[in-house]
């Protein structure tokens, strides 16, 4: 996934809150029309670059409308790492949107306590450390099977139900029905490492029936992906996307904004990703009729009628002497804003196509892609993110993943890379 240095990014949406929700004041910075935050000097560090532009727009805006001094940054580093660097310099973030497992690893020492906030009583999806809540979800997401229901039923000439695709073999039959109506290659497949490694291959660990004790063999080496139905029925459905892939020839070579174009424009019908693609994918000339479906597989255990997912990005506040109680209570009336003001609510559902994490927040304005995981998030049916990968599995085994997309190593070489990679590394503990 792309990132890289911006500063200034997501000022304005924090200071809004403070606007909206009354943040403290101190005696630096400069003052602004009305910001009852003037003067407190906050950063960011955020970490979701597909609303990039989203925040840069709601930061013009509030920049306008408070003196409040805010710097945001993307880093290329690892999480992990980056915040390491920030907190050696005793210069940490006050607000960090990072992921679940960086919460995990970072919160006994450098999280606020956020237990009394009243946004609490309004998510299941909240993170807690030692009895104490310290995650903030800014979301919630899911992966699957992103289709072009219009692309399929223009071909077909039928109505498109995902269900009556849940296994491979009826998948496989309609990637053929689609081939043979014109539609040359019906498959995108993304090649970064994030998407194969990170979210992916993940799901031969989440679709386990006991996710914790897979991931403790593979370590321990007890665990062999060859002997596992899950890794094969995966990989099976895998083989067929690279067998219909747009860009067989040359794999490694696609680029996302290519494969988000076909896909919103109807020249393939799939491409394996989550609901965050929508903010590619409305910059083309989108289809109306688009959704996210579970991976298909021939399998009994139900996990092909389920899409993975839950919270997803998570806020915390630094708890360090390095940041002012007048600087977290800035962060506090960020998050408050982004909960319980309609301003802040249509900011998350609408401008940045997020499904909401809180119970008291309206979604009708949600894309294509966003109410498939509404609908399947209300049904029950989403299977739970693996909190827990460790920072350099996706480089690593994403690297790995490429060389099989490529045609560099066979299944059983990518389940000895991948075998290898577990045994030389621990779990994240948890």
């Amino acid at each position: 996934m792309k990132k890289e240095l911006l500063a200034g990014t997501l000022a304005a949406v924090m200071t809004a809150s403070l606007v909206a929700c009354g943040g403290g004041s101190t005696a630096d910075g400069g003052g602004a029309a009305g910001g009852s935050g003037d003067g407190v000097a906050i950063t960011i560090f955020n970490s979701k670059i597909e609303v990039q532009a989203q925040f840069e727009e709601m930061a013009k805006e509030y920049s306008e409308a408070t003196g409040v001094d805010v710097e945001v940054y993307y880093s290329n580093d690892t999480v992990a790492a980056h915040l390491a660097t920030k907190y050696s310099s005793n210069d940490p973030y006050t607000l960090s949107m990072v992921d679940a497992k960086d919460v995990y690893a970072l919160a006994a020492d450098h999280a606020a306590d956020l237990s009394g906030e009243k946004w609490v009583e309004n998510t299941q999806y909240a993170l807690s450390v030692d009895g104490k809540v310290v995650g903030f979800p800014v979301c919630v997401e899911a992966r699957g099977l992103i289709y072009n229901a219009d692309a399929i039923e223009k071909i077909t000439g039928e109505t498109f139900d995902p269900a009556d695709y849940a296994t491979l073999d009826a998948f496989q039959g309609l990637l053929e029905k689609l081939v043979a109506g014109g539609m040359e290659a019906p498959v995108a497949i993304m090649k970064e490492d994030w998407s194969l490694a990170g979210h992916f291959l993940s799901e031969v660990y989440e679709t386990q029936e006991d996710v914790d004790k897979f991931v403790a063999a593979l370590y321990e080496g007890n665990a062999h992906l060859a002997d596992n139905d899950k890794w094969n029925a995966r990989m099976d459905y895998f083989d067929t996307m690279m067998k219909y892939n747009y860009a067989a020839g040359s794999p490694i070579a696609a680029e996302r904004e290519v494969s988000e174009q076909k896909l919103a424009e109807g020249e393939v019908a799939f491409m394996f990703g989550g609901n965050w693609d929508w903010s590619m994918i409305n910059a083309y000339d989108y289809s109306e009729k688009m959704g996210i479906m579970p991976v298909p597989e021939n399998t009994t255990d139900g996990t092909n009628e389920k899409l993975v997912g839950g919270g997803s990005k998570y806020f915390f506040i630094d708890s360090s002497d390095n940041t002012s109680e007048e600087q977290r209570q800035a962060a506090k009336d960020f998050l408050n804003w982004l909960v319980f003001d309609e301003a802040g609510n249509t900011f998350l559902t609408e401008k940045c196509a997020l499904v909401p994490a809180y119970s008291n927040i309206a979604a009708a304005g949600l894309d294509p892609l966003s109410i498939s995981v509404k609908k399947y998030a209300d049904a029950g049916a989403l299977i739970d993110n693996y909190n827990y990968l460790p920072d350099d599995h996706f480089s690593l085994c994403g690297a790995a993943f490429q060389k099989y997309l490529a045609g560099q190593i066979d299944r059983a070489g990518l389940a000895a890379e991948i075998e290898k990679y577990w045994s030389s590394t621990a779990p994240v503990e948890h």
